[in-house]
């Protein structure tokens, strides 16, 4: 883990209050696992702790990574107001990220995500479809104004959208999305709400390799406050903290 000025190359609005930023500097060349965070410090004095955000691509040619976020409060938002040319303090790549070691040219991944949860799951898809692994997107949103991202998982491989109102893709979560499938699958990443890694872990306990990214508000984002914990599954009174042991666990490890 180290720390860099990093300059923002450019951003966009994507959806409502979700925005895509890409960010430059040597930074880069630590990052390497799908999965990983970084964390940025917000450039206003009376905002003291920095924002945790998942990364959603590294281009090392490039020198640039990107992240997308949603605005959720004055740290995010005063993120959105920041344009080409402006630098941020950023601390990482930290956390595990997912483990794409077990799986070999032929096996098939199924790749889940809802809202915010989706974009580290671009460079997981990424770096999976060049190992010759065929993977298959379960996608969830809101409604279809807030989908971004469709035809970037499309180029990849099969893309399944659901949206909770029915205006893109299937009606509902996206567990009806995987109850419909007949597919079946060496592997399942997920990245979403604990009712949908909940979801997944019910569905697919069958499988071998279940790995499930956690959401989690943070502090440190580096392990020594404590302030993410989550319990073991097989010892309760041990806990886990999703930063820095985090943010991917396989299935059945800790609990929701």
């Amino acid at each position: 883990m180290k720390q860099e000025m990093m300059t923002i190359v450019s951003q966009q609005q994507l959806a409502p209050r979700i925005y895509e930023m890409v960010l430059t500097g040597k930074l880069v060349e630590q990052m390497h696992n799908p999965g990983q965070f970084i964390h940025i410090r917000v450039p206003r004095a009376d905002l003291l702790l920095r924002r945790p955000i998942s990364i959603n691509q590294i281009d090392r040619e490039k020198a640039t990574c990107t992240i997308i976020y949603r605005i959720e409060g004055d740290g995010t938002k005063f993120f959105a107001e920041l344009e080409a040319g402006d630098q941020l303090d950023v601390m990482g790549p930290l956390g595990n990220g997912f483990d794409l070691s077990g799986l070999k040219q032929g096996d098939t991944a199924f790749i889940v995500g809802g809202g915010i949860g989706v974009p580290p799951l671009y460079e997981l898809s990424k770096q999976l479809t060049k190992k010759g692994v065929q993977v298959i997107h379960f996608l969830g949103f809101a409604s279809k104004e807030f989908v971004y991202y469709a035809e970037e998982f499309q180029a990849l491989g099969d893309t399944r959208f659901s949206t909770d109102d029915g205006s893109f893709g299937l009606q509902g979560n996206v567990g009806n999305l995987l109850l419909a499938t007949q597919e079946k699958t060496t592997a399942v990443f997920a990245c979403g709400n604990n009712g949908l890694l909940k979801t997944v872990e019910q569905l697919y306990g069958e499988v071998g390799n279940v790995q499930l990214s956690l959401e989690s508000r943070m502090a440190c984002g580096m392990g020594a406050c404590y302030a993410c914990v989550c319990h073991v599954a097989d010892e309760p009174s041990k806990s886990v903290k999703v930063c820095d042991d985090g943010p991917v666990f396989q299935a059945g490890e800790v609990v929701f």
